[in-house]
This record gives structure tokens, C-alpha cells and sequence, in this order.
């Protein structure tokens, strides 16, 4: 056995039904289809109808187990409830809450607009705590337990330039986190996070960090383990805390990075070393500006950066 394999045995999570934010692509995408893979009814969210659906299709393909692809907007309170009644109304309970949506800009804090720092942050700790209160009143009401799991970042208690928006909300939910953790226990509700190092998707790290620059800052560089995360590893991690295997862990952030942060706090912190033109040419291509200046910006950003090895 492998850390590329599966951990818990077969059916770990049959009779449970797993709500996971975000869960159309990425990182959510390989959590909900492990979690299907053990015998779990899934609930995936996003705003992307099309994508969901594609996606509940491909991990029902796999899992054979039933898949529910609902569109909801995690900034709406009012879409969150609609999301887990219907939720509720198809599989007759909600078990675990995934809070997994994010959002991102690597960017330095004052290139950054107001509405861009509102867009992370809502998305990531008003999303949260959204889906987490409507949740937790819901299982408080109907007198249930439950169990949360959070995707936090390593950089929510060391801080990290260059990614202050998520910063700021990922600290927030990790205090959700520990402060419902003692609140919400005598409900029989247990609340716990993952905080991940890299473990790199392609749709996202190539946003994040475009062409090169992926090379030059490869994370790989600083995880003393001399590896990005596999996502199975996460997978296997976040299997096991929505199960009631883990049902003595409670209030913890648990992090699986290789060792990353310990080597050097602050996961962005090494991006000081970008010339100004290179952040020029993010911007352009976040924005939508003219690819012929973003090529020129970009190509004496890069002879610069050269310079700096």
C-alpha cells in the first residue's frame, strides 16, 4: 500500500451524506469522490450548474453511489438554506458539512481592489460560516449530531504576504472552527479543519502562478519532503475526520504539508523576489488588458527575474 491509495476500508462512510462546498473541481472534487468511493451520499456545490452536474456524473460513474450536483452561491444565506433542505428533502439528513469553497488573488495587497478583497473573503469565511450556521441550526433543531470539516491554510495563523484576502478569512474560520468545537459539542457536533501545503490543480495553481513563474517558485523547492501533496493524501485525511473513526477528535487544525511551514512560515512570502512588471502582467491577465502589453510585461519581468538567480 501506497499514500496514492485509499485508506479506510470499504463502506467507512455508507449511511452517511456528505455536503462539500466546492466540490465541482479541484481538491473538492477528489475529497467528494473518495468519500463516494467509501459508500457516502454526496452533496457537491458551486456556482457552475454545468460543472457540478459533469462532475456528479463522473464521480457516480466511479462510486456507483448516488451524487447531487446543486448550484448555490455560498455569499447567499438564503441560497445556503434552500441548498441544504433540498439536500435534506433527497437523501432525508445532512451528516457532515465540507466547508471547502475558496477564492484567491496572489497579488500584492495594494494592487488589490476593495471588491477583490471582498470577493476572497466572502467567498471564503462568509461561505463558511453561512453553511456552518444554517447547518448547525439545523442539527441543533432537529436535535442531531454532526460533524464539520474546514479547509484552512497553514498561513492562517503565520500570516503570508502576497495573499492577505485569504489570509485574513482563513484565520477567521479556523477561530470558527476552535470556538464551535467547545460551543457545539454538548449537541453531539464536532468541529475540526485541514490545513494543506501544496497540493497543486491544475486550473488554479496555473492561475495563481502562470507560465515560469511555476517553475522558478515550484513549491516543491520549499517542502522539506522534496514533494507537492498527492491528492489522496488529503483524501485519505479528510475521510478520516468525517468518520466516526476520528469521533474523539474535536477543535483540532491538522496540517499536511511535508513540513512546509515549519521550513519557512508564510507560504507566499518568497514572491518579494517578483519584479513589478511581472505583477504588471498578472494583473492584465486577471483583468483582461491587452495581451500584447501583458506579453511585453511578462517578458521583462522574466529577463529581470533571471538577473536575480
Amino acid at each position: 500500500m501506497t499514500y496514492t491509495q485509499g485508506m479506510l476500508r470499504d463502506d467507512a462512510l455508507k449511511g452517511k451524506t456528505i455536503l462539500v462546498t466546492g466540490g465541482g473541481t479541484g481538491l473538492g472534487k477528489s475529497m467528494a469522490t473518495y468519500f463516494s468511493t467509501l459508500g457516502a451520499n454526496l452533496v457537491i456545490t458551486s456556482r457552475k450548474l454545468e460543472v457540478l452536474e459533469a462532475t456528479a456524473e463522473e464521480i457516480s460513474g466511479v462510486s456507483g453511489n448516488p451524487v447531487l450536483p446543486l448550484a448555490c452561491d455560498v455569499r447567499d444565506y438564503e441560497q445556503v438554506e434552500r441548498t441544504i433542505d433540498e439536500s435534506i428533502k433527497h437523501f432525508g439528513s445532512v451528516d457532515v458539512l465540507l466547508n471547502n469553497a475558496a477564492g484567491n488573488f496572489i497579488s500584492p495587497t495594494e494592487r488589490l481592489s476593495h471588491r477583490a478583497f471582498d470577493t476572497v473573503v466572502d467567498i471564503v469565511l462568509k461561505g463558511s460560516y453561512n453553511f456552518t450556521l444554517a447547518m448547525g441550526k439545523k442539527w441543533i433543531d432537529e436535535k442531531r449530531a454532526g460533524n464539520i470539516l474546514s479547509i484552512v491554510t497553514t498561513y492562517a495563523w503565520t500570516g503570508s504576504g502576497y495573499v492577505v484576502p485569504s489570509a485574513c478569512a482563513k484565520s477567521g474560520v479556523l477561530a470558527m472552527t476552535r470556538s464551535l468545537a467547545v460551543e457545539w459539542a454538548k449537541y453531539g457536533i464536532r468541529s475540526n479543519a485541514i490545513a494543506p501545503g501544496p497540493f497543486p490543480t491544475k486550473g488554479a495553481w496555473d492561475r495563481l502562478l502562470p507560465g515560469d513563474l511555476k517553475k522558478k517558485f515550484d513549491p516543491a523547492h520549499k517542502v522539506p519532503v522534496g514533494r507537492v501533496g498527492e491528492h489522496q493524501e488529503l483524501a485519505n485525511l479528510a475521510a478520516y475526520l468525517v468518520s466516526d473513526y476520528s469521533a474523539y477528535v474535536n477543535g483540532e487544525v491538522i496540517t499536511i504539508d511535508g513540513g512546509e511551514w515549519l521550513k519557512g512560515a508564510g507560504e507566499f512570502n518568497q514572491l518579494d523576489q517578483i519584479p513589478e512588471e511581472l505583477w504588471d502582467a498578472m494583473e492584465m491577465s486577471r483583468k483582461g488588458g491587452s495581451k500584447l502589453k501583458m506579453m511585453w510585461a511578462y517578458l521583462a519581468g522574466m529577463r529581470k527575474l533571471k538577473f536575480r538567480k
